[in-house]
Order: C-alpha cells, then structure tokens, then sequence
C-alpha cells in the first residue's frame, strides 16, 4: 500500500511538473521568421525557435542567441539570453530585434503565426518559415 502511494505521488509530481510555456502550446518544432515590429516590415533576416520546454533560440541578422522562456501560455520572458558577438552591416537592425525581444510579455500562436506583445502596444509578428 505505501509503495502504491509513494509511485502515485511520484506519477503526479510529474504530471504538475509538464510544459505549460509557449513550447507546448504550438510554437516547438516551428522556425519563426519575424516578418515585422511595430507592424513595419523588418529590414533583415531573424528567426525563433523553441527547441525544448523552457528554452529559445534563433538568429538576429548577424548573431545567433540561446536562453530560457519558461512562462505559462499566454506569458512570455525570456531569460537572460546568450548572443554570439559578430559584427555586421545590420547591427543596428539586430539591436532593435533584441531590444524588442526583451519587452514582450505576451505570446500567441495561431497556425502559422506567432505574435509576441507587450501592454505598451508593442508587437513582433512571426511566420513559421518551415
């Protein structure tokens, strides 16, 4: 009866314990082209991906970032994010990617669109690249 308990206790610490940040919720196993900020089409190449529960990646035009995103659906924050340090012509396209990426708060992912927001108005909007 006590090993009965203890294996239930167990099953449902992990059944609390699952994925409730954007990656469950549509955005895993999709690359994410930003295609605007502020509804005005962005100048370069970027892109997002959620390549595990918790975590984001992707690329700003010149460099590639890495770190966490574990905020419960419709939330988002991401974590401190690790950005490689190359330069390029697009530098300050790449800044206003990763300034703007900071800000948002919110996430919503309908098919192929994932929209990030923030209360202040502020918008990305991203198509799954394939």
């Amino acid at each position: 009866m006590l090993r009965a308990a203890l294996i239930g206790s167990l099953l449902l610490a992990n059944a609390c314990a699952g994925d409730e940040s954007l990656s469950a919720y549509g955005a895993a196993g999709k690359m994410w082209q930003l295609q605007s900020i502020d509804g005005a089409a962005f100048p370069a190449s970027a892109h997002l991906t959620f390549p595990e529960p918790g975590r984001i990646a992707g690329r700003g035009p010149c460099n590639s970032l890495q770190g966490s995103q574990n905020a419960p659906y419709p939330w988002f924050e991401t974590g401190p994010l690790a950005v490689t340090r190359a330069a390029c012509p697009e530098l300050e396209a790449e800044a206003a990617f990763l300034h703007t990426l900071q800000e948002m708060t919110l996430a919503e992912v309908s098919g192929d669109v994932l929209i990030l927001s923030n209360e202040a108005g502020r918008e990305m909007l991203f198509k799954d690249g394939g």
